[in-house]
């Protein structure tokens, strides 16, 4: 979602040497964005949860993970972020702003509110309060969830951290990894790091929205045993192919 709207965009500045986006798209992209980031740290946390439970209670998985909880999850993943992204945008559009240059590859919120002269007092309480919430909370659950899961993961069967290591490493990836492209973002646009290099803060700025998606696919789809086994047929007849090059 953030990645089609952002890149795309970006792709095209770049194509046609442009460094201008319209008022209107700018909110656009910012919505884009943060649902995204938003969306992402949520779904992390069901994520986790659902590992939680498929490991700790497996025989009560079902009783657990009911239809109607699943849905209810999904419903919290996606509405709570646009809800909150939604107030954040209404709240910038008010501001009176007095400048127009973001140092940035793409639209960021924080960095209009800078660029505003009026009273942005409730845009800044708003937005630290609305990063604490979609960020400490998943993480606070995430490390909750893993803690109990390596407990039982010791007190287990050897298959028991088997399944919990083969089920929990894509996640444990996904979430460091996120977690570091985001952590950039944010000190990116609230502290001076003008002193490292231009490009590298550039290719930083861009982790969270092209290398999440690039890294998700391979890890979790690896972990699907058919689709592993697939992988290691065509690799092994690539090899073999090889071999009977060099024989002959």
């Amino acid at each position: 979602m953030a990645t089609t709207v952002c890149l795309v965009f970006i792709a095209y500045q770049i194509l046609q040497d442009v460094h201008t986006i319209s008022y209107n798209l700018c909110f656009l992209q910012i919505f884009f964005l943060y649902s995204y980031l938003g969306v992402n740290f949520t779904n992390l946390a069901v994520m986790s949860y659902d590992r939680y439970v498929a490991i700790c209670f497996p025989l009560h998985y079902n009783t657990h993970m009911t239809l109607r909880k699943v849905t209810c999850l999904i419903v919290v993943t996606w509405l709570s972020p646009f809800v909150a992204v939604g107030i954040t945008i209404v709240l910038t559009a008010s501001l009176k702003l007095c400048g127009n240059i973001m140092d940035s590859v793409y639209c960021d919120n924080y960095l209009i509110i800078k660029l505003a002269c009026s009273d942005a007092t409730v845009n800044n309480f708003y937005e630290v309060v609305a990063a604490a919430v979609f960020v400490s909370v998943p993480l606070i659950i995430i490390f909750f969830t893993y803690i109990q899961i390596f407990r039982v993961c010791f007190n287990g069967t050897k298959q028991t951290r088997q399944k919990a290591v083969s089920t929990c490493t894509p996640h444990l990836f996904s979430v460091v990894n996120f977690a570091f492209g985001s952590s950039f973002q944010i000190f990116q646009t609230r502290f001076d790091l003008s002193h490292l290099p231009q490009m590298l803060r550039i290719i930083l700025s861009l982790y969270h929205l092209t290398c999440q998606p690039l890294f998700n696919t391979p890890m979790y789809g690896l972990n699907l045993t058919k689709i592993r086994n697939v992988c290691k047929n065509i690799f092994s007849k690539s090899r073999n192919a090889v071999t009977m090059m060099e024989m002959t």
